[in-house]
């Protein structure tokens, strides 16, 4: 049975970053916490990308034409974007905010590059960063899905030098080497995330005034 989030009542709602190389593993771990705590609220980005096979629009991605993605931009439509592989992605702002809001915990799922820029527009958000054991195991990963060309798997190869760089700004680090293992430490991150006084503004308050003058 899939476990439910305490009630939403007198929170903030915790955002909650991952990010990591291509081929970490990342999309598995989401998938299992999302899973898990089906209240979560999930961050769907816009991309230029096309969408690989069993992807739905509005699902995985909202699916746009170059054009369109850069003029919304321009509108200050994201939250974040960066182009990332030779496509764009980005993450609505306005949705992301309205979530927080409703005390709703909201899971981004992006690259290193929007997961900074979402720091500093949420800079109270928990922020994980998921590794590979190596970079032998890593390259096996890529070329184990099957999906991309020899020049494009080298491409993410020398990518994932400068993403793991920049994992010391991260607030948790996990290393996806026994997926099951990975997938405990990530819900051990949410859960502790979401305990935090700082999501609970009016917790103490509501208790304190139970002693009255006290």
């Amino acid at each position: 049975m899939p476990s439910k989030t305490p009630s939403t009542a007198d929170r903030m709602g915790l955002c909650l970053v991952i990010s990591a190389p291509s081929g970490a593993g990342k999309s598995t771990l989401v998938s299992r916490l999302r899973e898990e705590f089906a209240d979560f609220a999930y961050s769907v980005s816009c991309t230029t990308r096309g969408p690989r096979v069993g992807e739905q629009d509005g699902v995985h991605y909202h699916f746009l034409t170059r054009e369109e993605f850069l003029a919304r931009r321009e509108a200050g439509y994201f939250a974040e974007w960066a182009e990332v592989h030779g496509n764009l992605y980005g993450t609505p702002r306005g949705p992301v905010q309205t979530q927080l809001a409703q005390g709703r915990d909201v899971l981004f799922d992006i690259d290193v590059q929007g997961a900074l820029q979402v720091k500093n527009v949420f800079p109270t958000g928990l922020f994980v960063f998921i590794l590979p054991p190596s970079r032998a195991e890593l390259e096996r990963r890529l070329r184990g899905r099957g999906t991309d060309a020899a020049d494009v798997i080298a491409r993410r190869l020398e990518n994932a030098v400068g993403e793991v760089r920049q994992a010391r700004h991260f607030d948790y680090l996990i290393v996806n080497d026994d997926l099951d293992a990975a997938a405990d430490e990530l819900r051990a991150v949410y859960l502790a995330g979401r305990a935090r006084s700082i999501n609970r503004p009016g917790l103490l308050e509501g208790l304190l005034g139970q002693w009255g003058g006290e």
